[in-house]
């Protein structure tokens, strides 16, 4: 674990502040060995004269500074609007919304949280998420970061979840190919796999679709595997598929509560604690977290996630919802993913691009029982 770091020779408050520079220094001290970010933020606790795009400036109201929170995202700043119980982070068009308790530490932990490398929005959940007095407590890891989800912040703003919450996946999913085609699912499913997604980006004409994903399904039924549709909510429920995966910003445009009714399980995208809570209130039927490892599959949102964020999303979510990793895993990075305790693993290249895939899938599901 971290014991000296570096803090005071870096201008991480503006005005200087040495008590919280101090607090942070030793609540930074037992988050454990992150590499320190070399993104070039400071938490402003009053507006300086020229803001960067490096710059947190904490405010009470946004609305009362009106054109000067205007002028301050214009140049590449974040307002963090903080207030009893709430915290609203202002930041790329964006407005992050947390309500949860407002420790006396949660600036100094805000700070710490940063120079762990944490964006900006995951690093406000975690500060949120701090009690005073945690760095004196030593959790299982063998340092204080939080794992307990009841101390985490409810997100605002938020559209309402689907009354009836997504039908539970198996715990542990296990390998889970993610497949171009309709004749990929069906070869797959062939050699004894129980969980695949259909995931085709283009699809035109849409009887193409249609036919495509109908195939999915009946190939699903017939080898008695779970078959998800990846983006395609509507044609999937049409179908009747066994599940849907969606992104965070299909939440906003997928009829939810008709999938909920319908039966159909619900897989969502996350790449880091805001989006996990985000995904939490849908109440999905499991969660994806990556990208664990850098991809050419799809253009990702955020840098990878690497095995130390897996495992602390594994400790947080543990028994409160299946998980699945993806992103960048193959047989060769596979035990190291698994022994984060996460139940599943997405792979895309290591079966598609296989010169033998019955081979490959093999050898990743006799990874799953070492």
């Amino acid at each position: 674990m971290t014991q000296t770091l570096a803090l005071k020779n870096r201008d991480l408050f503006w005005p200087p502040a040495d008590e919280l520079t101090e607090a942070t220094e030793r609540i930074r001290a037992r988050l454990g060995d992150w590499p320190p970010t070399h993104a070039p933020w400071r938490i402003c606790l009053t507006a300086p004269d020229e803001p960067n795009g490096g710059d947190l400036i904490i405010v009470a109201d946004a609305a009362s500074h009106g054109e000067q929170v205007a002028r301050w995202l214009v140049r590449g700043a974040a307002v963090v609007e903080a207030a009893e119980n709430r915290a609203t982070l202002h930041l790329g068009g964006e407005k992050y919304r947390l309500e949860g308790h407002l420790a006396e530490d949660w600036i100094p932990a805000l700070a710490a949280f940063l120079d762990c490398g944490f964006d900006p929005h995951d690093a406000l959940v975690l500060a949120l998420a701090w009690r005073d007095g945690d760095e004196t407590r030593t959790n299982a890891d063998g340092d204080s970061f939080p794992c307990d989800l009841a101390t985490f912040p409810r997100l605002a703003g938020l559209a309402q979840a689907p009354a009836q919450a997504f039908p539970r996946c198996p715990e542990r999913l296990g390998l889970y190919p993610v497949l171009p085609s309709a004749e990929w699912v069906e070869r797959v499913v062939g050699f004894g796999v129980k969980t695949v997604q259909l995931r085709r980006k283009s699809a035109n004409p849409a009887d193409e679709l249609q036919r495509e994903i109908a195939r999915c399904v009946a190939a699903g039924r017939q080898h008695a595997a779970q078959v998800f549709i990846n983006d395609h909510w509507q044609a999937a429920l049409d179908a009747g598929a066994y599940g849907v995966h969606l992104g965070q910003e299909d939440v906003h445009t997928a009829d939810l509560s008709a999938l909920a009714a319908a039966g159909v399980r619900l897989g969502l995208s996350t790449h880091g604690f805001y989006e996990i809570l985000k995904a939490l209130h849908f109440r999905p039927s499991y969660i994806a977290l990556g990208a664990v490892f850098p991809t050419t599959t799809k253009v990702m949102p955020t840098a990878p996630q690497g095995l130390k964020r897996l495992a602390r999303y594994v400790r947080l979510l543990d028994g409160v919802v299946p998980l699945v990793a993806i992103g960048g895993i193959d047989l060769q990075v596979l035990p190291e993913v698994l022994s984060t305790g996460v139940g599943c693993a997405a792979v895309v290249r290591a079966v598609t691009e296989a010169a033998d895939p019955a081979a490959a899938v093999s050898a990743l599901q006799q990874a799953f029982t070492q």
